[in-house]
């Protein structure tokens, strides 16, 4: 059911009359929902002044964050076109869309929505106040019949992660919104002509210009709810093309935020929007060019490196987050109040983007990422926890030892040796993963506990890293202890982790993970996220197994690890027009429905959903190509097509499997996840400077010189 349709079935289920008045009918208004995760635009102001950050999806802005980049308090800004007496739609809704980078070396976005009728068209391009809280859209309606139009900006204020306890009401022409800790402030120059506030389906913009086609409510507050603010705008004369600027101002008061908007709107869309990109030119300018296996994607590894950046939380330095985005049920309001999972910080993923912000040139950044592991994630066991708010509050608990293992390999490719580093926060992380290693209580795919072979190298990895910082503090005994664990580890993955017997082959292979440390029983168990609920986990296979060799414990010349490969292309690897990409696991559920539905974690292991092809495993795939004196440019070339028209790339891509095929649902693009996921767009940086080094960036020489024939120091 569409957005507006369950707009329209509010209000007349609640039999709401139009009328003006002081405080708006139908409170608290129907449930704060986000919206779908697959952004095609995202941007902040590279300053430290503002802390906003927009998203944009399907034609519309999507969620704004304020006052960082774990609390969404916008869910959107759309625009009602009514057509004379007869026609009224949301532009969004009635046109055809597409999305422009509009300086390929900034984050600035417009969005061309062109209608069907051939009527109209509703240009909106968009721009952060480096200097302030305040999101800036410069609007151009055109009216291509020469028919008069009028149209409302139709605005739904979440404001503190939380659609369902805000207040609004008009002071003058403006709107204002608030709750307990944040305000709003929407205007516009030239003024708006109209205002009103309600709530959602019941008293809104919708709800009322859908009965006939007029503006008839001018509400003057709304208290407490889910409220929506419609204000018309002074543009829609025929033959004509209006022109306005909204300004979407924040603060912790109603003074701030109207001061911040009213204070960018007095230099003008134009000066700010100026402003805003030399803040992206200046960055840039700052960094390396691009190495040369890039250059083809110029704008795609541009993009990628100014999300990495604009991933960065401004009040908590170093706190990346996973994606501006909360696809699926993460969206609906089903697991989370307040919104969560994906815009909070994880050890694994920060392990990621800061490896590429230091191939890319950033080392300062990277440094901020370690600094926030250490200093604000660490717990004082030394471990970390599966994920965190931005300013370092656990939010999920679980345990994942790679997450333990990556901030030490981080460390030392830092060549953070210091004493108080080493002794404070490495040696507490190595000497828990002696203590608890090598069985994880998850594995990078967050669902399992057992023997894992990517976890366990990444184990391997932090205690041989451990190793040589321990020697550098004098730390001889932790040192030898950290090796001869690494050692042992090194020499019994194969006898926990490889099957002789299985049956997706004749010949050995790598499984995802073993339960019980026995790759030759068995063992079944319920593969979690809508999976089935009984899997042999001989049957169980997944490319974890690879960071093995990227990360130095094993040779890439391995016979096994080409065997494994095999299996793993049998079974997961996706070939699509972009290029080609590999699901996660055998029977991987996280993922839509095969109608396209959105995943549901309330009907668990029914085998219901589906979990596509990702991206992020082209980009391991070509690290190790590069690792056997393979070309890896393919792969980049896949990574970067799965990119959309703005050049995010996803989380995960339709691989041919329903609904691939239907319109809207191409295989090769990307599906309804987290987009851009930063990892993603990590992976893509990394490998274009592994293409250009000749070898995995990340690789920590000094395991791979323990363990294998390739020794670079």
């Amino acid at each position: 059911m569409t957005f507006s349709i369950r707009l329209a079935l509010w209000g007349v289920v609640l039999g709401l009359c139009g009328c003006a008045g002081g405080r708006a009918p139908g409170q608290p208004g129907a449930p704060a929902l986000w919206t779908p995760a697959n952004k095609d635009g995202f941007g902040t102001a590279r300053s430290a002044e503002s802390w906003v950050w927009y998203t944009l999806g399907s034609g519309d802005l999507t969620e704004v964050y304020y006052p960082d980049l774990g609390t969404p308090s916008v869910r959107g800004l759309r625009f009602i076109v009514v057509s004379g007496h007869s026609v009224t739609e949301f532009e969004s809704e009635a046109t055809e869309h597409h999305v422009e980078l509009v300086d390929p070396r900034s984050l600035v976005y417009r969005q061309v929505n062109t209608a069907r009728s051939g009527g109209y068209r509703l240009t909106k391009t968009y721009a952060i106040d480096p200097e302030r809280n305040t999101l800036l859209v410069d609007i151009q309606f055109e009216s291509l019949d020469r028919r008069p139009y009028e149209v409302y900006a139709v605005y739904d204020p979440s404001l503190s992660n939380n659609g369902m306890d805000d207040s609004g009401r008009t002071e003058g022409d403006v709107l204002l919104a608030w709750d307990g800790a944040t305000a709003s402030a929407l205007i516009s120059q030239p003024p708006f002509e109209r205002t009103s506030n309600g709530y959602l389906g019941a008293s809104d913009g919708w709800a009322d210009l859908h009965q006939d086609h007029a503006m008839d409510w001018t509400y003057r507050s709304a208290p407490d709810g889910n409220v929506v603010q419609t204000a018309k705008l002074p543009v829609g004369a025929p033959g004509t093309m209006g022109h306005v600027t909204i300004a979407l101002g924040f603060g912790a008061t109603l003074t701030e935020a109207l001061g911040a908007a009213r204070g960018s709107l007095r230099p003008g869309f134009e000066q700010v929007a100026q402003r805003y990109m030399e803040g992206w030119h200046g960055w840039l300018d700052s960094l390396p060019p691009a190495p040369a296996s890039a250059q083809p994607w110029q704008v795609t590894y541009d993009v990628s490196a100014m999300v990495l950046a604009a991933s960065e939380d401004k009040a908590n330095p170093g706190a990346f987050i996973a994606s501006p985005s909360m696809p699926w049920a993460w969206g609906l309001g089903e697991l989370e109040k307040p919104s969560g999972a994906y815009h909070l910080v994880w050890s694994r993923d920060l392990y990621q983007i800061a490896t590429a912000l230091l191939a890319l040139g950033d080392r300062a950044a990277a440094e901020r990422a370690l600094d926030h592991l250490f200093q604000v994630q660490q717990r004082s066991d030394g471990s970390f926890p599966q994920n965190a708010t931005v300013d370092g509050t656990p939010h999920w608990s679980n345990l994942q030892l790679d997450e333990v293992a990556l901030p030490i390999v981080l460390a030392w490719q830092l060549g953070r040796a210091d004493r108080e580093t080493y002794t404070g926060h490495v040696q507490k992380a190595a000497d828990f993963l002696l203590a608890h290693g090598p069985v994880t209580p998850q594995d990078r795919w967050e669902n399992q506990s057992g023997y894992s072979p990517g976890t366990i190298a990444a184990e391997i990895a932090g205690l041989i890293c451990a190793a040589d910082l321990a020697r550098r503090n004098g730390d001889t005994a932790s040192a030898e202890r950290y090796e001869a664990t690494a050692d042992a580890w090194q020499r019994q993955v194969e006898a926990w982790t490889v099957t002789t017997h299985g049956p997706l082959a004749s010949h050995p292979y790598y499984l995802r993970l073993t339960k019980d440390g026995n790759p030759n029983a068995g063992t079944a168990y319920s593969l979690g996220d809508g999976g089935p609920s009984a899997m042999d986990q001989r049957r169980v296979v997944d490319s974890s197994f690879l960071e093995l060799v990227r990360l130095g414990v094993k040779p890439a010349g391995e016979p096994l690890i080409a065997q494994s490969l095999a299996v793993v292309d049998a079974q997961l690897r996706v070939d699509t027009p972009n290029g080609t990409y590999w699901r996660r696991y055998d029977s991987d559920g996280y993922g839509e429905t095969p109608e396209g539905e959105p995943w549901d974690i309330s009907e668990p292991d029914t085998g219901r959903t589906l979990g596509r092809a990702w991206p992020i495993f082209a980009g391991e795939r070509g690290e190790y190509a590069l690792t056997v004196g393979q070309p890896a440019e393919p792969w980049l070339a896949a990574m970067a097509r799965s990119g959309n028209d703005g050049y995010l790339l996803p989380e995960q891509v339709w691989d041919g499997r329903p609904p691939s095929g239907q319109p809207g649902f191409e295989t090769g693009e990307g599906t309804l996840s987290a987009t851009p996921l930063t990892w993603s767009h990590a992976q893509f940086i990394r490998l274009a400077w592994s293409i250009q080094a000749g070898f995995p960036v990340e690789q920590p020489s000094v395991v791979a010189c323990r363990y294998t024939p390739t020794c670079r120091r």
